[in-house]
């Protein structure tokens, strides 16, 4: 009796240790399985490690997430301008409007100025404004200056909120500092290229068959479209304005040309208030440069006086031709304020330091004799 009564006995602690270790193995295998999922790992590793928050810009570095926060910021700034010419037809008598061309620009003031180039509006009768949310605007045409590729465009907005694009300088930029353009070309909507300044100090020639100086020249693409856009500094700050590109085939090749924001500072005030640049004048008529070298002469030969100008007030002398058909050569100008003068490029580029009413000194040649003369600079007219 005994012996079957311990035999149930050891069956019974078999079963219990069997059901025990089952139900243990069981549970380990639910705790590995559970510790494995991605979730509570993630919940797990918080209580060593510390949280990191997933943003957007996570999968960009630093320069793609600056390039892409400087063009949203900027975009809104910049516009898309179409232009085009009205036309009556002869017999019908109807008008129509016939598109001449496009570029782009960017908003200068609250006001509803826009900035763009003289070419892009050059001969057109009307312009149209787009800004990058698509909205479109009529254009009136405030002020132009072609001898420095620059107009400044009218909108009148009430129900939108204009940005400025700020406007930095380009008297300490340096050859190889990144730069980007934002335009329209060939049409398209607002394209962002990237770049760097390649040189400095450049010279082309500007509609107005005058020299503009100091241009920029950078790598990043510009190609018709871009023309009027902005050139801007990795701060999304306005160090020049597209106006040209080098190209023999008519697109973009790697060079590019902007108009330093340091002369954008001081022409588009005067557009805006003057309707084109108030520069000064000496109230003369100067000889080309064909003469000057038929006469084999350095500096501008004055061909006439403006009657009641500063030249004439001066006592600075014309050209004069007399009955029996000689010439009489007038005065020679050579310098101003003692900076040489030897064509009417520089003549222009001189004078744009100089406001009306400044007096200067204008050094001439007369009779084969240097001279110096005293001079109040008139207002051009």
């Amino acid at each position: 009796m005994k012996n079957i009564i311990r035999s149930f006995i050891g069956i019974i602690l078999l079963a219990a240790g069997f059901f025990i270790g089952t139900s243990w193995q069981n549970r380990q295998a639910a705790g590995e399985s559970e510790s494995l999922n991605p979730k509570n790992l993630l919940v797990k590793n918080t209580a060593s490690v510390a949280p990191q928050t997933v943003e957007p810009n996570d999968r960009f570095t630093d320069y793609e997430t600056a390039t892409i926060n400087l063009f949203e910021r900027a975009a809104p700034s910049v516009v898309f301008i179409t232009t085009s010419n009205v036309r009556r037809d002869y017999w019908s008598r109807n008008v129509s409007e016939i598109p001449r061309g496009s570029g782009s620009g960017f908003v200068w003031d609250e006001s509803g100025h826009i900035i763009t180039n003289y070419h892009v509006i050059q001969g057109a009768d009307r312009a149209t404004v787009t800004f990058s949310d698509q909205t479109t605007y009529p254009a009136t045409l405030v002020g132009a200056a072609p001898e420095k590729d620059l107009a400044v465009l009218k909108i009148e907005v009430k129900d939108m909120e204009l940005r400025p694009i700020p406007v930095g300088t380009s008297d300490n930029l340096r050859v190889g500092q990144s730069v980007f353009a934002i335009g329209n070309p060939f049409g398209l909507d607002q394209t962002l290229t990237t770049g760097i300044i390649s040189a400095l100090g450049r010279e082309i020639e500007s509609v107005g068959k005058v020299p503009i100086r100091d241009v920029i020249q950078t790598d990043a693409a510009i190609n018709p479209g871009n023309s009027g856009g902005p050139l801007l500094d990795s701060q999304g700050k306005l160090i020049g304005v597209n106006t040209a590109i080098y190209s023999p085939s008519g697109a973009y090749a790697g060079v590019g040309f902007s108009i330093p924001s340091h002369v954008v500072d001081w022409v588009v005030p005067d557009l805006i208030k003057y309707g084109k640049i108030n520069r000064p004048t000496l109230g003369v008529e100067l000889a080309s440069p064909q003469v000057m070298r038929r006469i084999g002469m350095e500096g501008i030969l004055i061909l006439g006086i403006v009657k009641g100008g500063a030249a004439e007030k001066s006592g600075l002398q014309p050209t004069q031709r007399l009955r029996n058909g000689s010439v009489i050569l007038g005065d020679v100008i050579t310098s101003i304020n003692n900076e040489k003068v030897t064509n009417q490029g520089e003549l222009i580029l001189i004078l744009e330091k100089y406001q009306p009413g400044d007096r200067v000194t204008v050094g001439i040649i007369r009779d084969y004799e240097p001279a110096e003369v005293a001079l109040t600079l008139d207002s051009l007219r």
